[in-house]
């Protein structure tokens, strides 16, 4: 059997940082309990390596259970500044793990919302990035979710208004072109700032070139990560023989006959995963 890796996969920046600041943490301050504000990535294996180090996971309506002085992780999709307040009420170390991407987008979105442009993210809307940006605007704001909801936008009251149109950092390039093109449409003044994180569109360009070289692609990653979702979607389309997994013990046997089998992981899958992976398909 061939095994090949797609050019670009596994950890972006983002989250590589993350964890590494959640290691420092644990080893910094062994003496004091450490969270992370909700799961720190989108990795079940990766996160069961943290806990057993230490790491435990809190939640936004758990704050103030907190145990005064604890240190606090935030997350790579960063949270909304009431988030940040409160864990100051409680006295919390704050480790601030936001991707720099997404923190450029809050403060883009802070600033222009204040200016009275109005700001339009699309992304979806229950992702924790999502929410944290969101908590970051003024009155003139609004998200999307997808191209359909952008079709039955009603923008008549705001004619008058200058738009800036942004997104989630792992949203789908296709669906924001799509709802672009609607809303210029319907406005005459829109500023497109396209804040997808090269590394998804990275992600998903390598993918389609590896489709094309192999038998079956084995997509790894957690189930609730939305950018490993959308490779597995990319790979279906593409691939005779596709899977979304999450470790080695998921492989479809059908893949241990194929000759040629490509992998690819999501943006939250760390090395050792892939290795593994590699490693049993050998």
């Amino acid at each position: 059997m061939e095994i090949k890796r797609a050019q670009v996969l596994g950890f972006c920046f983002g989250v590589r940082r993350a964890v590494e600041l959640a290691d420092t943490a644990l080893k910094n301050y062994s003496n004091k309990k450490v969270y992370s504000l909700g799961p720190l990535i989108h990795n079940e294996a990766a996160l069961q390596k943290l806990s057993d180090q230490g790491l435990q996971i809190v939640e936004e309506n758990q704050i103030s259970e907190l145990p005064e002085d604890s240190v606090v992780i935030i997350r790579a999709h960063g949270v909304a500044p009431s988030v940040i307040e409160k864990l100051k009420e409680k006295k919390s170390i704050i480790i601030d793990a936001t991707c720099p991407r997404v923190k450029a987008s809050q403060k883009m979105v802070e600033r222009y919302t204040s200016e009275k442009d109005f700001v339009i993210l699309t992304g979806d809307k229950n992702h924790g990035e999502v929410k944290g940006i969101a908590g970051y605007a003024g009155e003139n704001f609004l998200q999307l979710q997808n191209s359909q909801e952008a079709e039955e936008l009603n923008l008549d009251t705001l004619v008058d208004k200058n738009f800036i149109l942004l997104s989630q950092t792992t949203y789908s390039e296709k669906e924001f072109s799509d709802i672009e093109k609607i809303l210029k449409d319907k406005v005459k003044n829109i500023t497109v700032m396209n804040t997808i994180c090269p590394a998804t569109k990275e992600r998903q360009e390598a993918l389609v070139t590896l489709c094309k070289e192999v038998d079956g692609i084995l997509v790894i990653g957690g189930k609730n990560s939305a950018n490993t979702k959308r490779l597995f979607q990319t790979a279906e389309r593409n691939c005779k023989y596709a899977a979304h997994i999450q470790t080695s013990e998921d492989i479809p046997q059908v893949f241990y006959s194929l000759k040629k089998v490509g992998i690819t992981a999501g943006a939250s899958t760390p090395d050792e995963l892939i290795e593994s992976v590699e490693s049993s398909l050998s």
